[in-house]
Protein backbone atom coordinates (compact mmCIF):
# COMPACT_ATOMS: atom_id res chain seq x y z
CA UNK A 1 0.00 0.00 0.00
CA UNK A 2 1.23 3.53 -0.70
CA UNK A 3 2.50 5.46 2.31
CA UNK A 4 0.13 8.31 3.19
CA UNK A 5 1.13 11.91 2.50
CA UNK A 6 0.93 12.68 6.23
CA UNK A 7 3.52 9.97 6.98
CA UNK A 8 5.98 10.46 4.11
CA UNK A 9 6.05 14.23 3.67
CA UNK A 10 7.57 15.67 0.51
CA UNK A 11 8.37 19.24 -0.44
CA UNK A 12 6.86 20.85 -3.55
CA UNK A 13 9.91 19.87 -5.61
CA UNK A 14 9.52 16.21 -4.63
CA UNK A 15 12.39 16.24 -2.11
CA UNK A 16 12.00 14.62 1.28
CA UNK A 17 10.73 16.98 3.95
CA UNK A 18 13.53 17.72 6.42
CA UNK A 19 16.66 16.81 4.47
CA UNK A 20 15.40 18.55 1.32
CA UNK A 21 17.05 15.80 -0.75
CA UNK A 22 16.00 13.68 -3.70
CA UNK A 23 17.30 10.17 -4.35
CA UNK A 24 19.99 11.26 -6.82
CA UNK A 25 21.35 13.74 -4.28
CA UNK A 26 23.02 11.03 -2.15
CA UNK A 27 25.57 8.29 -2.65
CA UNK A 28 25.62 4.86 -1.02
CA UNK A 29 28.47 5.97 1.27
CA UNK A 30 27.53 8.73 3.69
CA UNK A 31 29.64 10.56 6.26
CA UNK A 32 27.64 12.33 8.94
CA UNK A 33 28.76 15.10 11.28
CA UNK A 34 26.83 16.89 13.99
CA UNK A 35 27.95 20.46 13.34
CA UNK A 36 26.78 22.02 10.04
CA UNK A 37 30.02 24.01 9.94
CA UNK A 38 31.98 20.75 9.85
CA UNK A 39 30.54 19.71 6.48
CA UNK A 40 32.98 21.94 4.53
CA UNK A 41 35.80 20.51 6.67
CA UNK A 42 35.05 17.17 5.04
CA UNK A 43 34.13 18.29 1.53
CA UNK A 44 37.23 20.52 1.25
CA UNK A 45 39.13 17.27 0.67
CA UNK A 46 36.89 16.25 -2.27
CA UNK A 47 38.33 16.38 -5.77
CA UNK A 48 35.04 17.91 -6.91
CA UNK A 49 31.65 18.85 -5.42
CA UNK A 50 28.52 18.24 -7.47
CA UNK A 51 25.74 19.14 -5.00
CA UNK A 52 25.32 21.50 -2.04
CA UNK A 53 21.95 21.66 -0.27
CA UNK A 54 21.05 23.34 3.02
CA UNK A 55 17.85 23.15 5.06
CA UNK A 56 17.67 23.79 8.80
CA UNK A 57 20.60 22.02 10.48
CA UNK A 58 20.88 19.54 7.62
CA UNK A 59 23.69 20.65 5.29
CA UNK A 60 24.58 18.23 2.50
CA UNK A 61 27.58 18.17 0.15
CA UNK A 62 28.03 15.42 -2.44
CA UNK A 63 31.25 14.99 -4.37
CA UNK A 64 34.12 12.73 -5.34
CA UNK A 65 37.16 11.72 -3.33
CA UNK A 66 39.78 9.72 -5.23
CA UNK A 67 37.10 8.64 -7.68
CA UNK A 68 34.54 7.56 -5.07
CA UNK A 69 31.22 9.39 -4.78
CA UNK A 70 30.64 10.41 -1.15
CA UNK A 71 27.91 12.31 0.68
CA UNK A 72 28.61 14.34 3.81
CA UNK A 73 25.64 15.60 5.78
CA UNK A 74 25.21 17.37 9.12
CA UNK A 75 22.63 16.18 11.61
CA UNK A 76 22.54 18.57 14.54
CA UNK A 77 22.61 17.07 18.03
CA UNK A 78 20.59 14.31 19.68
CA UNK A 79 18.88 11.06 18.73
CA UNK A 80 15.69 12.92 17.80
CA UNK A 81 17.58 14.34 14.82
CA UNK A 82 19.05 10.91 14.07
CA UNK A 83 15.51 9.54 13.92
CA UNK A 84 14.76 12.05 11.15
CA UNK A 85 18.05 11.50 9.35
CA UNK A 86 17.99 7.70 9.27
CA UNK A 87 14.33 7.38 8.31
CA UNK A 88 14.60 9.96 5.54
CA UNK A 89 17.88 8.58 4.15
CA UNK A 90 16.30 5.14 4.06
CA UNK A 91 13.19 6.46 2.35
CA UNK A 92 15.35 8.09 -0.35
CA UNK A 93 16.77 4.73 -1.39
CA UNK A 94 14.10 2.23 -0.35
CA UNK A 95 10.81 3.99 -1.07
CA UNK A 96 9.60 5.05 -4.50
CA UNK A 97 8.81 8.70 -3.82
CA UNK A 98 6.45 8.87 -6.81
CA UNK A 99 4.26 5.86 -6.03
CA UNK A 100 5.01 6.12 -2.27
CA UNK A 101 5.48 2.37 -2.10
CA UNK A 102 8.42 0.63 -0.37
CA UNK A 103 10.70 -1.16 -2.77
CA UNK A 104 10.53 -4.99 -2.81
CA UNK A 105 12.86 -6.74 -0.37
CA UNK A 106 15.11 -7.98 -3.16
CA UNK A 107 15.62 -4.40 -4.38
CA UNK A 108 16.44 -2.85 -1.01
CA UNK A 109 19.61 -0.76 -0.88
CA UNK A 110 21.95 -0.97 2.10
CA UNK A 111 23.71 2.30 2.84
CA UNK A 112 27.09 2.69 4.51
CA UNK A 113 26.83 5.46 7.11
CA UNK A 114 29.85 6.63 9.09
CA UNK A 115 29.43 9.15 11.89
CA UNK A 116 32.52 11.31 12.41
CA UNK A 117 32.02 13.14 15.67
CA UNK A 118 33.51 14.41 18.90
CA UNK A 119 33.19 12.70 22.24
CA UNK A 120 34.32 12.82 25.85
CA UNK A 121 36.30 9.98 27.38
CA UNK A 122 35.04 8.40 30.58
CA UNK A 123 38.27 6.54 31.35
CA UNK A 124 41.66 7.95 32.32
CA UNK A 125 43.45 5.47 30.02
CA UNK A 126 41.72 6.88 26.91
CA UNK A 127 43.47 10.25 26.62
CA UNK A 128 42.45 13.41 24.86
CA UNK A 129 43.48 13.17 21.21
CA UNK A 130 42.52 9.50 20.85
CA UNK A 131 40.44 8.22 17.93
CA UNK A 132 37.81 5.73 19.04
CA UNK A 133 35.57 3.35 17.08
CA UNK A 134 32.33 2.42 18.86
CA UNK A 135 31.78 -1.33 19.05
CA UNK A 136 28.57 -1.02 21.05
CA UNK A 137 26.40 1.94 21.94
CA UNK A 138 24.14 2.22 24.97
CA UNK A 139 21.20 4.62 24.68
CA UNK A 140 19.95 6.46 27.76
CA UNK A 141 17.41 8.28 25.57
CA UNK A 142 13.82 7.18 25.00
CA UNK A 143 13.89 6.70 21.20
CA UNK A 144 13.71 2.91 21.31
CA UNK A 145 10.57 3.03 23.44
CA UNK A 146 8.82 3.60 20.09
CA UNK A 147 10.47 0.95 17.88
CA UNK A 148 10.58 -2.88 17.98
CA UNK A 149 14.35 -3.17 18.43
CA UNK A 150 15.56 -6.74 18.89
CA UNK A 151 18.67 -6.99 21.09
CA UNK A 152 21.07 -9.88 21.64
CA UNK A 153 21.45 -11.58 25.01
CA UNK A 154 24.60 -9.61 25.81
CA UNK A 155 22.95 -6.34 24.83
CA UNK A 156 20.00 -6.99 27.11
CA UNK A 157 22.33 -7.95 29.98
CA UNK A 158 24.38 -4.77 29.59
CA UNK A 159 21.33 -2.53 29.35
CA UNK A 160 19.70 -4.19 32.37
CA UNK A 161 22.92 -3.83 34.34
CA UNK A 162 23.11 -0.12 33.60
CA UNK A 163 19.46 0.33 34.52
CA UNK A 164 20.16 -1.27 37.90
CA UNK A 165 23.40 0.64 38.47
CA UNK A 166 21.79 4.02 37.74
CA UNK A 167 18.46 3.12 39.41
CA UNK A 168 16.57 4.11 36.28
CA UNK A 169 12.81 3.70 35.89
CA UNK A 170 13.34 2.36 32.34
CA UNK A 171 15.77 0.00 30.65
CA UNK A 172 18.27 1.62 28.29
CA UNK A 173 19.06 -0.09 24.99
CA UNK A 174 22.34 -1.50 23.76
CA UNK A 175 23.28 -2.15 20.12
CA UNK A 176 26.42 -3.32 18.32
CA UNK A 177 27.53 -1.36 15.27
CA UNK A 178 28.83 -2.62 11.94
CA UNK A 179 31.69 -5.10 12.32
CA UNK A 180 32.41 -4.71 8.60
CA UNK A 181 32.94 -0.95 8.74
CA UNK A 182 34.78 -1.08 12.06
CA UNK A 183 37.30 -3.56 10.65
CA UNK A 184 37.69 -1.54 7.45
CA UNK A 185 37.98 1.96 8.93
CA UNK A 186 38.60 1.73 12.67
CA UNK A 187 40.96 -1.23 12.87
CA UNK A 188 43.81 0.71 14.52
CA UNK A 189 41.65 2.95 16.70
CA UNK A 190 40.68 2.50 20.34
CA UNK A 191 37.75 0.07 20.50
CA UNK A 192 35.06 1.34 22.78
CA UNK A 193 31.51 1.13 24.06
CA UNK A 194 29.80 4.48 23.73
CA UNK A 195 27.14 5.85 26.05
CA UNK A 196 24.57 8.01 24.27
CA UNK A 197 23.06 10.61 26.58
CA UNK A 198 19.84 12.63 26.06
CA UNK A 199 21.56 15.91 26.91
CA UNK A 200 24.94 17.62 27.36
CA UNK A 201 24.75 18.87 30.93
CA UNK A 202 22.85 16.86 33.55
CA UNK A 203 22.74 13.59 31.57
CA UNK A 204 26.53 13.78 31.20
CA UNK A 205 27.07 14.65 34.85
CA UNK A 206 27.85 18.36 34.36
CA UNK A 207 26.84 20.73 37.14
CA UNK A 208 26.44 24.47 36.54
CA UNK A 209 23.57 25.85 38.64
CA UNK A 210 21.45 22.71 38.80
CA UNK A 211 22.32 19.76 41.03
CA UNK A 212 22.14 16.20 39.75
CA UNK A 213 19.57 13.67 40.90
CA UNK A 214 22.47 11.18 40.99
CA UNK A 215 25.48 13.11 42.37
CA UNK A 216 27.87 10.22 41.59
CA UNK A 217 26.65 9.79 38.00
CA UNK A 218 30.06 10.12 36.33
CA UNK A 219 31.64 7.70 38.78
CA UNK A 220 28.89 5.18 38.11
CA UNK A 221 29.47 5.48 34.36
CA UNK A 222 33.20 5.01 34.89
CA UNK A 223 32.89 2.07 37.25
CA UNK A 224 30.24 0.09 35.37
CA UNK A 225 31.46 -3.37 34.36
CA UNK A 226 29.70 -6.38 32.88
CA UNK A 227 31.42 -9.75 32.67
CA UNK A 228 30.40 -12.22 29.98
CA UNK A 229 31.87 -14.99 27.86
CA UNK A 230 32.95 -12.25 25.43
CA UNK A 231 35.02 -10.53 28.12
CA UNK A 232 34.63 -7.39 30.19
CA UNK A 233 32.29 -4.66 29.00
CA UNK A 234 32.95 -1.11 30.19
CA UNK A 235 31.74 2.29 29.04
CA UNK A 236 34.55 4.20 27.36
CA UNK A 237 33.07 7.52 26.18
CA UNK A 238 29.84 9.42 25.83
CA UNK A 239 28.07 11.67 23.34
CA UNK A 240 24.50 12.21 22.09
CA UNK A 241 23.81 10.24 18.88
CA UNK A 242 25.53 6.88 18.39
CA UNK A 243 22.95 4.55 19.96
CA UNK A 244 20.22 6.02 17.76
CA UNK A 245 22.36 5.40 14.68
CA UNK A 246 23.11 1.80 15.62
CA UNK A 247 19.55 0.88 16.57
CA UNK A 248 17.91 2.39 13.49
CA UNK A 249 20.68 1.06 11.29
CA UNK A 250 20.05 -2.48 12.53
CA UNK A 251 16.31 -2.28 11.97
CA UNK A 252 16.58 -0.64 8.53
CA UNK A 253 19.40 -2.91 7.34
CA UNK A 254 22.21 -0.35 6.90
CA UNK A 255 25.88 -0.64 7.87
CA UNK A 256 26.59 2.04 10.48
CA UNK A 257 29.77 2.98 12.33
CA UNK A 258 30.45 5.76 14.82
CA UNK A 259 33.97 7.21 14.96
CA UNK A 260 34.86 9.54 17.81
CA UNK A 261 37.55 12.17 18.17
CA UNK A 262 38.17 12.30 21.92
CA UNK A 263 38.39 16.00 22.77
CA UNK A 264 37.70 15.81 26.52
CA UNK A 265 38.54 13.45 29.36
CA UNK A 266 36.07 13.57 32.23
CA UNK A 267 38.27 11.38 34.44
CA UNK A 268 41.21 13.80 34.30
CA UNK A 269 39.32 17.03 33.63
CA UNK A 270 41.24 17.76 30.42
CA UNK A 271 39.96 19.36 27.23
CA UNK A 272 41.90 19.27 23.96
CA UNK A 273 43.58 22.54 23.04
CA UNK A 274 43.97 21.20 19.50
CA UNK A 275 40.48 19.76 19.03
CA UNK A 276 40.28 20.89 15.39
CA UNK A 277 43.48 18.98 14.61
CA UNK A 278 42.11 15.83 16.25
CA UNK A 279 38.86 16.05 14.29
CA UNK A 280 40.66 16.76 11.00
CA UNK A 281 42.91 13.76 11.57
CA UNK A 282 39.82 11.58 11.97
CA UNK A 283 38.22 13.05 8.84
CA UNK A 284 41.29 12.40 6.71
CA UNK A 285 41.73 8.86 8.01
CA UNK A 286 38.06 8.08 7.36
CA UNK A 287 38.14 9.38 3.77
CA UNK A 288 41.31 7.45 2.95
CA UNK A 289 39.76 4.17 4.16
CA UNK A 290 36.36 4.32 2.49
Amino acid sequence: MPIAESELILNKDGSIYHLNLQPDHISDTIITVGDPERVPSVSQHFDSIETQIHKREFVTHVGYYKGKRITVISTGMGTDNIDILMNELDALVNVDLVTREPRPLEERINLRIIRVGTSGSLQADIPVGSLLASEHAVGLDSLMQFYPLVETGLEVEVATGIQKALQLDYRPYCVRGSDLLREQIGFDMVMGNTLTCPGFYGPQGRVLRLDLRLPTLIQQFQQFRHQSAEGEFRLTNFEMETAGYYALGRMLGHEVLSLNAIVANRATGEFATNSDEVVNSLIQKTLDRL
